[in-house]
This record gives C-alpha cells, structure tokens and sequence, in this order.
C-alpha cells in the first residue's frame, strides 16, 4: 500500500527480516513491526491536522519570492498566483474552480475550493492575494491566502457536516477597495443570487504579525489600550456592533479552541479599521461575517511598504491560528 510516497508492504518486509536476522521470534517481529507502520501512520494522520511551517515557507516563497508586484495593473502575476492556487487547492479537492470577471477591460479572477456536501450551509474563509503596490505582501495578505492553502490541506478526506468554501480574492486593495469591483464583492453577491444560505463568513486579513515587546500594538482610539495591552502578541477577532449572534458564538468558541493569544473586539462599522478588508462585503449583503487579523497597520508598521516580507513574520503563531480555524471547521 501506498500512503504518501512510503510502501508499507515494502516497509513490513524489510522490518521483518531485519528482527529475523536478530533471531526474533515470528510473531514477535510481526507485532512490532505492525507497532512501528501504526506509529508512522498516526504520525501522519496528526501531522495532516495540524498546520505545517515548513508548507507555510513553501507557499510564502512561492507566492512572494517572484520578483514580481501582484498589484491590479500586473495581471499576469495575478494570474501565475492564481493559478498556483488552483494546482494546490486540486491536490486536495475535486471541487476547484475559477470566478472569473473583468473590470475596466482587464479579466480577473477569484479561485474557490470546496469540501463537504454540496446542499449544506456555507462556512466561507476567504483572503485576497493581491497586495497594493510595489510590496511583496506577505503579511498582507499572503498570510491569509497561505492560510486557505493550509485549511485545504488539512480538510482533505474529512467527513463534513457543513460546506466549506476556501475562497481567494482579488482587487481587495485600492484602487477597487470599497467598490463593487472587490473580487468579495463580486462573490458574495453572487451566493446572494444564487440563494445560497451561508452560515458564517472568516475573512483571514494579515495573520501573522506578531510582537511581545511593549508598545507594539496601537489602536483606533488610545484608551483602548487599557483593554487590550500595548503587547502586539495576540490575534483579534474582529466584529461589528449590531451583528448576527452566531458571529459572536463563533468567536467564544474559537477562543475557547486557539492555542495562541486570542482577543474579541466589537465596535461601530464606522470605526477605522473594522472594515478593513473583504468581510465588509459580506455585511453589505447581511451575511454573518467576521475578520481575524494581526490589527494590520496598527501592529505592522510594513503595511503597505516594500518591507513587507516574509522574513519578518511568525510563522508558529500563524499556524496556531490556522488550527483554531480548521478546529471550527471540523467539530
């Protein structure tokens, strides 16, 4: 049998005749030799559910180490990332596809990845994989999109009582930000029409910018820091006042799963940042949305900047954060 690259009848074999030549009794070196492949295969099975760093570094460098801007003018890097998406997500699913639209005549796509049965409710976890600007991206939002690779690796073969959709934007970043151009514009008005019923929306928008000096986290407003501390060692989740009550059972519960520093903040839609990113768009349509973020440019000071890079971020907290994600998910 095959099971990622390792021939256990080989494995058995070579197992077997290496206790006979020790002059182990027969059934002595069947039973260990069945311990040891059990062993490898629970390994395995825990390393599958678990994010991986050494995939994140993988998809970082091939996302960002190109040489190349993913900004909306550069439509064949849009492209190449895109189509790097879609290989990964068709490793670990069969339902994998293309949104594709066109704005001010230059064709654009959105890449969905898809598990469990087709006519259950909708979770969707979404990321935009362009970046704004002369900038590699990474923390934003490389991070998030990696973060889709990462779920989609870990979902595959599950048994699922709900749909899960894996959807990776573009034209996020300006100028379409805030227009109806956003590739998560066009998305979830297109499950609006569609009368999909969605359960709930994750936006993953920068995950992976942490610090445990003082005085590396900022806020919209000063005396929030009295609240949330002034350590930018944690991951927010990140709520609007007036929103659906599943939206804050998702968050207690994601905080009761999350193996890193997890803090809820709820406030107006108008308070800047709160709306920072493809979440938003869900909201236009009433959809129960959330954001986790590192708190983009109130932590990250290589927002938007060229010095956006894969080199500063914190690839084990990013991948705690993924698990809590795949957790919710899967329970």
């Amino acid at each position: 049998m095959l099971k990622d690259g390792i021939n256990f009848e080989i494995l058995f074999i070579l197992l077997c005749n290496s206790y006979h030549r020790k002059s182990f009794p027969m059934t002595k070196c069947i039973a260990t030799s069945l311990l040891f492949i059990l062993s490898v295969l629970l390994t395995e099975l825990s390393h599958a559910q678990e994010s991986d760093t050494t995939f994140i570094k993988k998809h970082f460098t091939t996302i960002t180490k190109s040489g190349e801007y993913r900004h909306y003018k550069n439509v064949k890097e849009l492209n190449r990332v895109a189509a790097y998406l879609k290989s990964v997500f068709e490793s670990y699913s069969d339902t994998v596809w293309y949104q594709s639209f066109e704005v001010d005549g230059r064709k654009y796509k959105n890449v969905i990845c898809s598990f469990g049965p087709i006519t259950a409710k909708r979770t969707i976890i979404g990321a935009h994989y362009d970046v704004c600007g002369i900038s590699e991206g990474a923390d934003d939002n490389a991070s998030g999109v990696v973060g889709l690779l990462e779920l989609a690796r870990m979902l595959q073969g599950k048994e699922l009582s709900k749909r899960v959709d894996l959807v990776a934007y573009t034209l996020e970043e300006p100028p379409y930000y805030g227009t109806q151009n956003m590739g998560s514009f066009i998305h979830a008005q297109s499950l609006v029409k569609d009368s999909v019923e969605v359960e709930i929306m994750v936006s993953l928008e920068m995950i992976a910018y942490f610090k445990d000096q003082k005085n590396t986290q900022d806020y919209p407003a000063k005396f929030l820091s009295l609240f949330y501390g002034k350590r930018g060692n944690y991951i927010t989740l990140v709520q609007k006042i007036g929103g659906h009550s599943s939206v804050d059972k998702w968050c207690r519960k994601y905080k009761r799963k999350a193996k890193v520093r997890t803090k809820r903040f709820k406030g107006p839609e108008s308070l800047v940042g709160i709306a920072f990113s493809d979440h938003r768009n869900y909201w236009h349509f009433n959809i129960p949305a959330l954001m986790i973020t590192d708190t983009a440019f109130f932590r990250n000071k290589h927002y938007h900047q060229s010095t956006d890079v894969m080199e500063n971020l914190d690839f084990h907290r990013m991948s705690l954060v993924i698990n809590a994600v795949y957790e919710m998910l899967t329970d």
